[in-house]
């Protein structure tokens, strides 16, 4: 029996927050597409499988990246593999169970798509992201969030055994906000990046740079974030809520980037979850609105 410890050990292997979003926002797209009604028990083993496939990723990154994580300030008294508090043999061995438990029962119980998509985004998140852009190419995060903004895909598959064009958008919408939300830490954590050598965007092209797409992506959040309306996925409760954070995270993004400080770039950096975070959820009780009058 694992000890309390090791239980912690092993959830932060998994990068809990990032699960966290993954969650909501394969349960947004369940909630706004009506799935999740319709067949509660089914989408909600989805669900579990879409956190798992999620955190077999995320375990197997924190495996090849035990090198760099152990020399950067952010990582190496928080991480379970720097703080040799789960063996890397055991952290991958731990890794791909997930991966293999997750995808076999999304093959075998719900549909081959819903199983596709999620073993390409953990091959992708892998291969393409951490032993490839990474430590490359300063977009690296730009191609590589694609691996984060695939849970509404799974879900719309898993749910319809299509790829709807709300789980598209959604998708488009977590693939757009990836890049701000990251490169906020990646104007705090320049040095450490620089000690490293992770080729990340304030690092090659500067500061000013940075800070300029920052803004330009964030400015595409908004007519994105709109989209499901118009496409009647969505009512007037999400539309008022998706511009109010919108414009909440807009003025922030401003405000903190003007300042050009470590803990300004820090509290943007979580700005921008809470952003998402309250997107999806406002998208989930829009959808449970209009379910419980009928609409879906």
């Amino acid at each position: 029996m694992p000890s309390a410890s090791q239980f912690r050990a092993y959830l932060q292997l998994t990068k809990p927050t990032i699960i966290a979003l993954v969650a909501i926002t394969g349960l947004g797209t369940m909630v706004a597409e009506g799935s999740i009604f319709h067949e509660p028990l089914k989408m909600s083993l989805v669900l579990i499988a879409i956190i798992l496939s999620a955190a077999s990723a995320n375990a197997i990154n924190q495996f090849i990246d035990r090198d760099i994580d152990s020399v950067m300030d952010r990582t190496r008294s928080k991480r379970p593999l720097p703080l040799h508090s789960i063996a890397p043999v055991s952290a991958l061995s731990f890794a791909l169970l997930l991966g293999i438990v997750s995808n076999a029962f999304l093959w075998i119980k719900i549909n081959p798509l819903s199983a596709i998509i999620s073993v390409a985004t953990i091959l992708f998140y892998v291969f393409i992201y951490t032993l490839w852009l990474k430590r490359r190419h300063h977009y690296n995060i730009v191609i590589g969030g694609a691996a984060g903004a695939t849970a509404p895909l799974i879900a719309s598959a898993a749910g319809t055994n299509d790829l709807s064009a709300l789980s598209w958008i959604l998708f488009g919408i977590i693939f757009t906000w990836t890049p701000p939300h990251f490169w906020a830490l990646a104007l705090a954590l320049k040095d450490q990046y620089e000690k490293v050598r992770i080729p990340m965007l304030p690092n090659v092209l500067g500061d000013e740079r940075t800070r300029l797409e920052i803004v330009l992506y964030t400015l595409i959040l908004l007519p994105l974030g709109l989209i499901p309306c118009f496409m009647e996925n969505a009512g007037i409760l999400y539309a008022i809520l998706s511009i109010a954070l919108w414009l909440w995270y807009m003025r922030e993004t401003v405000v903190q980037l003007k300042k050009q400080t470590v803990s300004a770039y820090r509290r943007l950096f979580f700005v921008s979850i809470g952003y998402l975070f309250f997107l999806f959820l406002g998208l989930m009780l829009d959808g449970l609105w209009r379910w419980l009058r009928g609409e879906i």
